[in-house]
């Protein structure tokens, strides 16, 4: 609207606030802004009306009360509203100030997420008409994936306006025992924020809901391979986890709030956390495996892989990073009955080759795997030596 405000602010008063009223429990409820948020190029309001947030808003928004100054968020109001996260002075109930008030709508968002085929830094100016990146494209990223800096806002004031909308999302959901240790998390230290992952008014046309929770993407693989590309392109590998199909999501096996363990797994340890499924591996087994009992991580990429079952290579190559091939060789026994010559063999394969591979030997299995025989790789409970050597 083009007015300049006493606070620097562009735009007019009676946008928000009625003329003869000046109600600020007119501006704070959603209603004042679906008056603008509600069209096809800006459905906020629909999307929010359709979310956790506005069910909760929509149901018990009576018992609020939307007159107090300052407006405090657990007694006043118990979800969010546009005006809770974007404008008003919100405390908590101990008084401590959460957020400042104002009135500029973009104060406490560092990233701007919607109808971009990036996340980006937000824009410095309300204007983005005079948005180029490097190729001269009216684009705020590059092809590369970089920024056109000189139009977005610097990484100093992302991390404040990070911060502050973040304080707003924890006055609500400090209490979540999964945000235990969201302060001490690998998100949270690398300057990631509730909005680089959620989106706050909800997701319209999500194809498969969860109103618990709404993230910037319909699927949260997609929201996660955002940064997390390596491990998005794993997932797309013939032999993977049923992540793209639905079937499993990153926050089945890593709490994203954060967590003590390596990779922010839900469990104590990667194995934990393999056997919260894979129950059929856990044991305890009369003869385990060392590689089992350490880390399944040591045989099989949990985000996928081009060889099968998740194998971080195929057998041989796979046993013969531990095991000595030179000790047992890819063979079945031959004529001689060993693998290697041994002292006194004079046979013309082995005459003068003590210890070394016998020719003679049938190489039907060269290089076969080495679980045709070695099947209970994960641990066996069979008697003597076919347990010893996890063979069937």
């Amino acid at each position: 609207m083009g007015r300049v405000n006493l606070d620097g602010t562009l735009g007019s008063c009676a946008a928000c606030h009625t003329r003869h009223q000046f109600s600020i429990e007119t501006a704070r409820k959603p209603y004042t802004c679906k008056e603008c948020h509600v069209g096809p190029d800006v459905p906020a309001f629909k999307v929010y009306e359709a979310s956790k947030h506005g069910n909760l808003f929509s149901t018990h928004h009576k018992d609020w009360e939307f007159k107090n100054v300052p407006w405090t968020v657990g007694k006043d109001f118990t979800a969010p509203t546009c005006a809770a996260c974007h404008v008003s002075l919100v405390v908590n109930t101990e008084g401590e100030v959460v957020a400042q008030r104002s009135h500029q709508m973009n104060d406490r968002l560092p990233w701007r997420l919607l109808g971009l085929v990036y996340a980006h830094p937000h824009p410095i100016e309300p204007d983005t008409t005079m948005i180029r990146n490097k190729n001269g494209q009216p684009l705020p990223t590059d092809l590369d994936g970089g920024v056109a800096a000189k139009h977005l806002i610097g990484k100093d004031e992302m991390n404040q306006r990070r911060r502050t909308l973040q304080a707003v999302c924890l006055s609500c959901h400090a209490g979540n025992r999964q945000l235990s240790f969201w302060e001490a998390g690998k998100h949270n230290t690398n300057d990631v924020s509730c909005g680089s992952c959620h989106n706050i008014h909800g997701k319209a046309k999500n194809p498969n809901p969860q109103p618990y929770t709404t993230t910037a993407r319909p699927i949260e693989a997609d929201t996660c391979g955002t940064c997390h590309k390596q491990v998005r392109n794993a997932t797309m590998k013939p032999s993977h986890h049923p992540i793209l199909e639905g079937k499993v999501k990153c926050s089945d096996c890593h709490n994203p709030h954060g967590a003590l363990t390596p990779a922010m797994v839900k469990h104590e340890s990667v194995n934990q956390q393999c056997f919260s499924c894979h129950a059929d591996k856990r044991g305890p087994y009369v003869f385990n495996h060392p590689p089992v009992e350490e880390n399944c991580a040591t045989c099989h990429n949990p985000h996928g892989s081009v060889h099968r079952a998740l194998l971080n290579e195929s057998a041989p190559n796979l046993c013969q990073d531990c095991h000595d091939w030179s000790r047992h060789p890819g063979t079945i026994y031959g004529a001689a009955g060993a693998f290697n010559c041994q002292p006194g063999d004079t046979s013309a394969a082995c005459a003068g080759k003590t210890g070394q591979p016998n020719s003679a030997v049938n190489n039907r299995l060269v290089s076969r795997a080495c679980v045709n025989c070695h099947s209970a790789v994960h641990g066996s409970n069979a008697p003597g030596n076919r347990g010893k050597y996890f063979t069937r």
